[in-house]
């Protein structure tokens, strides 16, 4: 599981910004992992949802978690072929791309906690560090650090990393992570740390529908999934009671049914409303996170669903029976009445809500709604649109109908 994201200089984000998926006092009956009831620090959010004004950079803080993952699974081949690193430093101060993007994560994995991370320039890795806390042990065992200055750049003290690693060293390139060579060849114990990138830190955004709907439908061969599947658009209210896969001229549809005036009717997928297609797709990348216990990075959870419908995607990651296998959601949203108390049963607690804003100069900066000290039983969604946690566009109500309304000499005036 992942307890926190830290980034730099990584598109609007030009100082360095921490995303933390770790419990608070705020909420002290969030679940955790079986093993590490003892463990303060190991204590997680199942849920985070991340709320900012329009071009606030929400998105951006997603993009970063992703662009490490594709680092550590693509450093090696995919950068060698690149004249530059693929970075996206911060594009508003020149000075900035003279300076490292900073990346790094802090995650649970099979009941010991790691600390990874690394700092790129546009030639090469600057640094690159892996802290292990083993369950039980408050001490850090340093399990390598790099250092692209220093003479000698690798460090292994101690004797926490085994295996042959000093083999690795020269094999590494300099624009090329440590740790994505020492998965190439097998590292016993760094090979499991890069399995947690290419098993988390799945992405769901606007224009990949088509992608995760064909995603979604292949699972419709595994029996269960199929009925899971079936069960949760019934819930959905869309009118769907069916679903199959139908051998079609380029291979497998999807065809979902319908109730009609004389039974149930299937239809052509492509007749779907926009929002029946958004949650179909949306249901096997959350299968798998479910099932796998993963990390699911959502870009604009509202984004075509009922607010009712989102609101219980919290839900179900906060249920332990439904999400028995610790999986996590971090995601965007504009929705405020997940904030509010028009449900019956609020899908998000106070430490669930991280704010984005973004300064005259164009920097995003990130913190947690608890920042600001909201009451228990506050109505966070009147208190936040009303500007008191930060977040919201700077307007004034009626200045753009009245921007509209002039006539071009006073516009120009």
């Amino acid at each position: 599981m992942l307890l926190r994201f830290r980034g730099a200089n990584h598109r609007s984000f030009r100082d360095e910004f921490v995303l933390w998926t770790a419990a608070s006092r705020f909420n002290v009956d969030s679940a955790r992992p079986v093993g590490l009831e003892d463990d303060p620090d190991a204590a997680y959010l199942p849920a985070v949802v991340i709320y900012g004004a329009n071009a606030s950079g929400k998105s951006n803080v997603l993009h970063a978690m992703r662009w490490m993952r594709g680092a550590v699974l693509g450093s090696v081949d995919k950068w060698s072929a690149l004249d530059a690193i693929p970075r996206e430093p911060f594009a508003l101060d020149p000075e900035a791309q003279d300076e490292t993007s900073l990346f790094e994560v802090n995650i649970v994995l099979d009941g010991d906690r790691y600390v990874y991370g690394f700092e790129v320039s546009d030639e090469r890795v600057e640094s690159e560090w892996l802290h292990a806390y083993p369950r039980g042990q408050a001490r850090r065992q340093v399990w390598f650090e790099r250092d692209a200055d220093d003479k000698d750049p690798f460090r292994f003290p101690g004797e926490g990393l085994k295996g042959d690693k000093e083999l690795l060293v020269p094999r590494t390139r300099p624009n090329a992570l440590f740790l994505t060579v020492a998965a190439a060849f097998n590292h016993p114990h760094l090979g499991p740390i890069h399995d947690w990138f290419k098993k988390n830190l799945w992405f769901i955004g606007d224009g990949d529908e088509g992608v995760r709907s064909g995603f979604t439908g292949r699972k419709l061969q595994n029996p269960a999934v199929k009925d899971r599947l079936k069960r949760l658009l019934e819930v959905a209210d869309l009118g769907v009671d069916g679903v199959d896969l139908e051998e079609g001229e380029r291979g497998m549809k999807v065809r979902l049914s319908h109730r009609g005036r004389k039974g149930s009717v299937p239809l052509d997928y492509s007749l779907e409303s926009k929002g029946t297609r958004a949650w179909f797709a949306f249901l096997g990348p959350m299968f798998e996170a479910l099932d796998t216990g993963a990390v699911l990075l959502v870009d604009e959870l509202d984004a075509s669903l009922h607010p009712l419908v989102a609101a219980e995607v919290l839900r179900i990651f906060r249920d332990p029976e439904a999400n028995s296998n610790n999986a996590q959601l971090v995601c965007t949203s504009q929705d405020v009445s997940l904030l509010g108390n028009l449900h019956t049963f609020p899908p998000l607690e106070r430490d669930q809500v991280r704010i984005v804003v973004k300064n005259r100069v164009g920097e995003s900066e990130i913190y947690p709604l608890t920042d600001a000290r909201p009451r228990k039983g506050e109505a966070l969604d009147r208190r936040y649109l009303a500007g008191a946690y930060g977040g919201v566009p700077r307007l004034t109500e009626g200045e753009a109908a009245e921007v509209l309304g002039l006539s071009d000499a006073e516009a120009c005036a």
